[in-house]
């Protein structure tokens, strides 16, 4: 499509559109290369030139042709997944695209995604934090008494998030209140029901905030060569490590008052099955976290299992890198097929696949020894971290060289 001049109204109301796109499309949570690569394809479409450069806290937009370009710059915050938007936008990018709307139509569907109150209700959002921690907690190891305090102080964590979630001051200091209530609530389960392992409780219930996913992100970005984005991202899931490294050294310095209580590895070990069961709750509990669409279920479903098998069965096989990179590779592939056959994002199988395979808790772990001066194995462990995280994204960034993923998102 030729672009239009400069002062044409449609242009105008082109370049609008666009904007509020990729702040829409930062605030479902899409990564600097996606957000990027959809504005891209699209802007020919629209008739429009466009290059936009993005980043966790800005997006940065110029139209027009090098000499005579009018840029924009949008103030942004860092946002959580939201898998039924992103699959929303996708198919509004789709849709224009083909032709199948004017911009003026897309502007109108684009207000009425932005304006759709969340899907689940807030105490809903609350149980689906404890049920992913109790799940997590069963995939670490834990014994009973570390799955129901692990649910405990996840449902106290996700009640901490809706609180926090109010107040703009608040929301910034969140990990830290709720890392800090973490340490100090397992050790008071170890008191109440205990003896149980109160670092794989608080590690649990905070999984919803431990970085692993925000690291692979990250390192993805800097592989595709977002070198900004994937820098600042890194320093932030940086900052959420050491505030939950923080929580838990607190909760590891009142430990002594409970005495023998609190152990650091579980006691009890639980039947096989019982990790199949976890296997087949924590993908509702990602449905509801990530906030997709309850039919897509199904998928996260199965892209956790496979996730999971496959790292499960590498790990064994090679180590935890190799299982690691197998995983995402899989992964990887069901998303970008999943993908072209139903024409959805990749992300809504990908994403909670991810999350499942928990490389963050080695950030923790890290972190935590480093706080209390055991610094031969934390250091070790962020070692580790780093080959683990890097793993997959390179799982991913193969897959994506096997099966190239659908534009758009």
């Amino acid at each position: 499509m030729p672009v239009t001049p400069r002062d044409d109204p449609a242009r105008r109301e082109a370049e609008a559109f666009v904007l509020a796109l990729g702040n829409a499309l930062h605030v479902a949570g899409a990564p600097a290369h996606r957000l990027e690569d959809a504005i891209r394809e699209l802007s020919p479409r629209l008739g429009i030139e466009a290059r936009v450069f993005s980043s966790p806290t800005s997006i940065l937009a110029s139209f027009g042709a090098p000499e005579e370009e009018r840029t924009a710059l949008l103030r942004v915050e860092p946002a959580g997944v939201n898998l039924e938007r992103m699959s929303q936008l996708d198919e509004l990018i789709d849709g224009l695209g083909a032709g199948r709307f004017s911009v003026a139509e897309a502007g109108v569907r684009l207000a009425a995604i932005e304006r759709a109150p969340n899907r689940y209700p807030a105490w809903l959002s609350v149980l689906s934090f404890g049920l992913a921690s109790a799940t997590v907690a069963r995939f670490l190891g834990g014994g009973p008494r570390e799955i129901v305090a692990a649910g405990a102080i996840g449902l106290q964590t996700g009640a901490l998030a809706q609180l926090t979630f109010r107040s703009p001051a608040a929301a910034r200091v969140f990990d830290w209140l709720a890392s800090l209530a973490a340490g100090l609530a397992a050790v008071a389960w170890a008191w109440a029901i205990g003896p149980l392992a109160a670092p794989v409780a608080a590690v649990s219930g905070l999984i919803v905030l431990v970085p692993g996913l925000a690291l692979t992100v990250a390192l993805t970005e800097l592989a595709t060569k977002n070198l900004v984005s994937g820098t600042a991202r890194l320093a932030g899931a940086g900052m959420t490590f050491l505030a939950i490294g923080f929580g838990l050294a607190i909760g590891a310095r009142v430990a002594p008052l409970v005495g023998a209580r609190v152990l650091t590895l579980p006691l009890d070990h639980l039947p096989g099955w019982t990790e199949l069961v976890a296997l087949a709750l924590s993908p509702v509990a990602l449905t509801i976290l990530f906030r997709a669409r309850p039919k897509d279920g199904w998928v996260i479903l199965v892209s956790g299992a496979v996730a999971y098998t496959v790292a499960r069965v590498g790990s064994n096989l090679g180590g935890p890198e190799l299982g690691m990179l197998a995983a995402a590779f899989a992964t990887g592939l069901l998303g970008n097929a999943y993908a072209r056959v139903a024409r959805r994002p990749a992300a809504v199988p990908v994403v909670p696949a991810l999350l499942m395979l928990v490389p963050g808790t080695l950030g923790v772990r890290s972190v935590s020894s480093l706080v209390e001066r055991q610094v031969i194995p934390g250091v070790e462990l962020l070692f580790t971290l780093v080959a683990v995280a890097g793993a997959l994204a390179a799982g991913l960034l193969f897959a994506n060289l096997a099966l190239p993923p659908r534009k758009a998102l």
